[in-house]
C-alpha cells in the first residue's frame, strides 16, 4: 500500500468516508474495497446507489452532485440501511469545470449536507482522483469525513526513493516475502515508485518463489521483473560502483542494444555514478564518516554536517541533497581510492571528447572507458 495520509475529525459521521488521491489504482482499489465493506449485508442491488463521477463539463458535474445529494436523502426501500457512492469524481481538481461557479455551488450543498444533518441508515462513499487540497471543498470534508489520501510519489523529489522502498517493504511483507538490501534497492528502481507496478510485481514473485522459498534475491529480480531503461541504467551504476567489470560490460552492451547512444549512456549512467563515489569518499575519509550498510543510512550522517561541509554536492531540483545516490556510492567508496576515481573523471572526460570529435566506435570507447575505471587495481595503474 503507497503512504497515505488518513484523517477523521472528532465530529466525523462514521458512516462518510472519502478517498481521494493522484494515486488513481490506488484510490480506485482502495475505493472498492470499502464499498463492499460498507454495502448492509443482503442489501444486494437495492442497497447500493452508484452516481458516476466522471463529468466532461460543468453542466454534467452539477447534475452528478445533485443526484448524490438526491441519493443522500432518498430514505432506503423497505427500511433498512444503503450506502450511496459517488464514484471517480473528476470535478473537484483545479480546472475548468472544478472552477466553475455553479460546481463550487453545488459541491458546498453536499457538505452542508454531509455535515448537518446526515439521514440514519445512509452510508456514503466518495472515491476522487482530481482534487485541490487547497480549497473549502477538501479542507471542510477533512472534518467531516474518514478522509484517506493516496497520492503518487513525486520522482522528482528528494527521497522518493525511500518512500517507494517503505511501499514496496510493505507489500512484499503482505505477501510473506522478504525484500531487502540491494535486492530492494534494485526492485525500487526497476518499478520506478508506481504503486500498481510494485504491487504487479511482488504478485509475479510471489508466484514465482512458491511456498518454500521466501526471500528476492537480485537474480530473482533480474529474471522477473522487466528490465526497463531507469533500471539498467541503475544496474550499471551500482556494478560499477561494485568495480564488477563483466557485468558492468554486459549491462552496458544491453543499453546500446536496446538503442541507447554511447554518449547518453556516459552522461546519464557512468559519469553520475563516478561523480557520486568520488564526492562519498571525500566525505568520508574528510570528515572520517563510516561505511553504511544501507543507503538511507548515510543521509543521518550528511544531516550532522555542517553547512559549508555539503553545499558543494549537487543539488535536485527542489534544491535538497541527493542523499540516496550519494548512500549507494558510500557503500560501494571503499574499492577506490580518491585518486583512482578522480583519474576516472578525467577518463571520462577524454571519453567524451572522444565521442562527440573523433570517428571512433563509439562502444569501443565505453568499453576502454569501462576497463579503464572498473578493472581490478594492479591492472588499473597501468
Amino acid at each position: 500500500m503507497p503512504p497515505r495520509t488518513a484523517s477523521r475529525s472528532r465530529t466525523a459521521n462514521a458512516s462518510i468516508r472519502a478517498i481521494v488521491g493522484t494515486d488513481e489504482s490506488e484510490v480506485k482499489r482502495v475505493a472498492h474495497q470499502y464499498a463492499a465493506e460498507m454495502t448492509p449485508p443482503g442489501a444486494g442491488e437495492l442497497g447500493t446507489e452508484v452516481i458516476d463521477g466522471v463529468a466532461e463539463n460543468a453542466d454534467a458535474a452539477i447534475t452528478r452532485i445533485h443526484q448524490t445529494i438526491e441519493a443522500i436523502q432518498t430514505l432506503p426501500f423497505f427500511g433498512g440501511e444503503k450506502l450511496v457512492w459517488l464514484k471517480n469524481a473528476n470535478f473537484f481538481g483545479d480546472s475548468v469545470t472544478g472552477r466553475a461557479e455553479g460546481v463550487v455551488e453545488a459541491s458546498g450543498q453536499l457538505l452542508e449536507l454531509l455535515g448537518g444533518a446526515f439521514p440514519p441508515g445512509v452510508r456514503f462513499l466518495l472515491s476522487a482522483t482530481e482534487i485541490d487540497k487547497r480549497r473549502t471543498f477538501y479542507k471542510t470534508l477533512g472534518k467531516t469525513a474518514a478522509l484517506e489520501v493516496f497520492d503518487k510519489l513525486d520522482t522528482g523529489r528528494s527521497g522518493w526513493e525511500e518512500a517507494a522502498s517503505a511501499v514496496a517493504r510493505e507489500q512484499a511483507s503482505a505477501a510473506g516475502l522478504q525484500l531487502r538490501g540491494e535486492a530492494l534497492e534494485l526492485f525500487v528502481m526497476l518499478t520506478g515508485g508506481d504503486t500498481r507496478q510494485i504491487r504487479n510485481e511482488v504478485e509475479k514473485l510471489d508466484l514465482y518463489l512458491g511456498e518454500t522459498r521466501r526471500e528476492v534475491t537480485l537474480e530473482d529480480l533480474r529474471r522477473m521483473v522487466p528490465a526497463s531503461r531507469a533500471g539498467v541504467i541503475f544496474e550499471l551504476g551500482n556494478a560499477l560502483a561494485a568495480r564488477d567489470l563483466n557485468r558492468t560490460l554486459g549491462l552496458m552492451e544491453q543499453l546500446l542494444f536496446q538503442g541507447e547512444s554511447a554518449i547518453s549512456i556516459l552522461l546519464v549512467a557512468i559519469i553520475p555514478t563516478v561523480r557520486n563515489l568520488l564526492l562519498a569518499k571525500d566525505l568520508m575519509v574528510r570528515h572520517r564518516l563510516s561505511r553504511p550498510s544501507a543507503p538511507f543510512h548515510f543521509t543521518g550522517a550528511l544531516n550532522r554536517l555542517p553547512p559549508h561541509a555539503t553545499a558543494h554536492l549537487p543539488r535536485k531540483k527542489d534544491g535538497t541533497l541527493n542523499t540516496y545516490a550519494l548512500g549507494i556510492a558510500a557503500t560501494g567508496a571503499h574499492r577506490y581510492e580518491p585518486e583512482e576515481l578522480r583519474h576516472a573523471l578525467e577518463a571520462a572526460l577524454e571519453a567524451n571528447i572522444a565521442l562527440v570529435t573523433s570517428s571512433l566506435d563509439a562502444r569501443t570507447v565505453l568499453s576502454e572507458l569501462l576497463v579503464r575505471i572498473a578493472a581490478p587495481r594492479a591492472a588499473s595503474r597501468n
